[in-house]
């Protein structure tokens, strides 16, 4: 059961990360924003899950917090797209999260 919740957390990033930039460069498009959404709630619904399989370790629950910071950071991006603001900064610190995050998952950390 782990590795189903495993391929399907880790393959959801991936496509997160797809759709947010499709939707960032579409933003007048709502079905990119809700595909994104969508994505949010997966990959949010298998790391709980698998965090209760693996019995809630701290270095697993930083990375759970850092992954709720990423999204609020790519929603606010979208909103600033929306209301065209400059989203360089933004941009860096989601790519820093993400990082930091994908170390933390792929155990390199």
């Amino acid at each position: 059961m782990f590795n189903i919740l495993l391929h399907t957390h880790s393959g959801m990033w991936g496509i997160m990360v797809l759709l947010f930039i499709l939707s960032f460069a579409f933003y007048r498009q709502r079905g990119w924003n809700m595909g994104l959404r969508l994505a949010y709630l997966v990959m949010l619904v298998t790391g709980v899950w698998m965090l209760a399989l693996k019995g809630f370790p701290w270095l697993f629950i930083l990375k759970g917090i850092l992954a709720l910071i990423l999204i609020g950071m790519m929603e606010m991006t979208l909103g600033r797209r929306r209301r065209k603001e400059p989203t360089f900064f933004m941009w860096i610190l989601i790519i820093v999260i993400l990082a930091v995050i994908l170390l933390i998952g792929y155990e390199v950390l």
